[in-house]
C-alpha cells in the first residue's frame, strides 16, 4: 500500500482507479521515487555527461555514473566504458551475460561517435582512420568515417568502430596530429541516444535488447 501523500506516475497525478507497474513506471510519493522491484533484468541507456567516470565507485572522489542511476533501487553495471572526457550513450544492466556479449571485442557491435577535431582533416588522414592505424604494435580494425561538417580550423566526423580499445578514437587522432575537442557516442548497435537529456536514462525496448544480442552473436560467428 502506498503511503499517504502526493503520488504521481510518470509525472502525472494519480486518480482513484489508476494503475501502475512498479518495475516499469516512475512512481513518486511526495517527490521521492519508490524503489523498483528487485527482480528480473534491467537494461538501460544513459546519457553520460563529460566529467563522469564509468565506474560504480571511485577512490579519488570523482563523479561516477552510479550517481546518475541511484533512483533505480537496483544495482546495475556499465556495459563497456566511455572515458571521463567523453559523453553520450552508455548502456547499463544487471544481466552479466548480456554485458559480456555486448562489450566483448569478438562481438564487433558497432559503436557510432560524433567527433569534433582540430584543426581540420585531410583525405589522407580520413583514409588512415578508415583503414587502420598502428597502436601499441597492433593495427586498429577498419572503421567507417565520414565528414559531417567542415569549418575553418575544425571538422566534425562520424566514426563507427567495431572494436573497443581503450580511448581508441582519441589515440588514433593523436597519432595523426589531430586534437579531439569533443567526443560523443551517439549509438551502439540499434540503440540510439536520440533526444535523451544529459544525466538521464531510459529502459531499452525488447527490440533494442534483442538487436544488441543479435549483432554481438553475428559478429562472434564471423570471428
Amino acid at each position: 500500500m502506498i503511503a499517504a501523500g502526493r503520488v504521481t506516475v510518470n509525472g502525472r497525478p494519480v486518480k482513484l482507479g489508476d494503475g501502475a507497474v512498479p518495475s516499469k513506471d516512475v512512481i513518486l510519493v511526495d517527490g521521492q521515487r519508490l524503489p523498483r522491484k528487485k527482480e528480473g533484468h534491467i537494461y538501460l541507456a544513459l546519457h553520460k555527461p563529460r566529467g563522469f567516470v564509468t565506474t560504480m565507485s571511485d577512490e579519488r572522489g570523482r563523479r561516477c555514473v552510479a550517481q546518475l542511476v541511484e533512483d533505480l533501487g537496483v544495482r546495475v553495471y556499465p556495459v563497456g566504458r566511455l572515458d571521463k572526457d567523453s559523453e553520450g550513450l552508455l548502456l547499463l544492466t544487471n544481466d552479466g551475460e548480456f554485458a559480456n556479449l555486448a562489450a566483448h571485442p569478438s562481438g564487433h557491435v558497432a559503436k557510432t561517435y560524433r567527433v569534433t577535431i582540430r584543426p581540420g582533416v585531410t583525405e589522407e588522414q580520413l583514409n588512415r582512420l578508415s583503414t587502420g592505424i598502428e597502436l601499441d604494435g597492433q593495427m586498429t580494425a577498419p572503421a567507417k568515417v565520414k565528414v559531417l561538417e567542415e569549418q575553418r580550423g575544425r571538422a566534425v566526423l562520424e566514426i563507427v568502430l567495431y572494436e573497443g580499445r581503450n580511448r581508441e578514437i582519441r589515440r588514433m587522432c593523436e597519432a595523426l596530429g589531430l586534437e579531439v575537442a569533443r567526443l560523443k557516442r551517439i549509438a551502439m548497435g540499434p540503440v540510439r541516444l536520440g533526444m535523451l537529456q544529459q544525466g538521464k536514462h531510459r529502459e531499452l525496448t525488447k527490440e533494442e535488447v534483442r538487436g544488441i544480442l543479435a549483432e554481438a552473436k553475428k559478429g562472434g560467428k564471423r570471428k
